[in-house]
């Protein structure tokens, strides 16, 4: 069963009724194709071994170790995970390649008499289709990006423009990070593999036809890499641009950063990384006012002493041109909804 592009989206696996990776736990928490559960038929330590005796001693040795450890997981995973199915059951089971392990699982599995069958090539016949999608190619998308100062709500607003029916890809929810140097977020981010196959997945069910809004990013998100694909696309894409004054911007991120206000060590350690840029002094002033809990002064002192600063360096490089600007006074819910709204009638009038 070999992995074509438009699986992606429509995969030919939806007829099974689970997904099974047997890949040790460290290879499915990088990526594993979603939807997958994971049942390893070798830990990460057992693999380790397992391959060290191949490679150091004996490839038949390490073959009879190997099946050993596969046979005594596939008995636990049965007892434990599969014992609530019927025999109508029909899982497909992958490991890296489509070899040894997912066959081995399988086959006992069928043997049961449930109708378990493999993935060919396994889960790296699916990461090519992945990086087919985002390292070939520009994307054929007519690409809008949401531009503006940081604090113009521009995540908040792509959420309203997704619930208006605007073809958008959240970039910084995929990568789980709010693409700031104060943006980490709690869980921390995926693994590179994972960020790409969950943006190969959105990116396959838009429609080539209609407009497709991303925020204005750079090349890199936290600790992860826009694909080469979709970053040439923005690149150049035109700019709609969200204007709002300061103090209204400062308001925005004293609520949208209130978790990490709440946490003044987590926030101090963060400011520290602004040192270099913007020195000592200043740094100390802005940790003072986190410890004095005046977060909305801090909010504005960040956006004039470092965001905008930053910003309007970066748009001078800038090659994309603004096809329209959208500006607001306020940025409260009521405010958002109204320029989600002239955002969407923008796109829809063709503009």
């Amino acid at each position: 069963m070999p992995v074509e592009l438009k699986d992606l989206a429509t995969p030919p696996w939806a007829e099974f009724d689970t997904i099974i990776d047997v890949r040790s736990p460290a290879e499915y928490a990088e990526d594993h194709i979603p939807g997958a559960i994971s049942l390893p038929v070798l830990s990460n330590e057992e693999r380790a071994e397992v391959g060290t005796i191949y490679v150091q001693d004996s490839p038949f040795r390490a073959r009879k170790i190997g099946a050993a450890l596969v046979a005594r997981n596939a008995a636990r995973h049965i007892e434990e995970r599969l014992m609530g199915f019927d025999g109508g059951w029909r899982p497909l089971v992958y490991c890296w390649r489509g070899g040894q392990r997912s066959g081995s699982f399988a086959s006992i599995l069928s043997q049961i008499g449930w109708r378990a069958e493999t993935l060919s090539g396994g889960y790296r016949s699916y990461r090519r289709a992945v990086v087919d999608l985002l390292y070939g190619p520009t994307l054929p998308h007519r690409v809008f990006r949401l531009d503006g100062y940081t604090g113009t709500a521009k995540t908040e607003i792509l959420g309203l423009l997704a619930a208006r029916g605007v073809q958008v890809i959240d970039l910084e929810g995929l990568a789980r990070h709010r693409g700031s140097a104060l943006g980490d977020r709690p869980g921390g981010q995926p693994a590179q593999k994972a960020f790409e196959t969950h943006l190969a997945q959105r990116i396959i069910g838009l429609d080539p036809a209609r407009p497709l809004v991303v925020e204005a990013e750079s090349a890199r998100i936290g600790a992860l890499r826009v694909p080469p694909a979709l970053w040439t696309a923005m690149r150049d894409a035109p700019r709609l641009v969200v204007e709002a004054p300061v103090p209204a911007r400062a308001a925005y991120l004293a609520r949208a950063y209130a978790d990490l206000a709440a946490d003044h060590v987590a926030l101090s350690a963060r400011l520290d990384l602004l040192r270099p840029l913007v020195g000592h002094e200043v740094v100390e002033a802005w940790r003072a006012l986190s410890e004095a809990g005046e977060t909305e002064a801090l909010a504005r002192e960040l956006v004039e002493r470092h965001y905008d600063p930053a910003y309007g360096r970066l748009r001078q490089r800038d090659p994309g041109p603004v096809a329209e600007r959208f500006g607001t006074g306020t940025l409260d819910p009521e405010a958002l909804g109204a320029l989600a709204d002239r955002i969407a009638g923008w796109l829809s009038s063709g503009s």
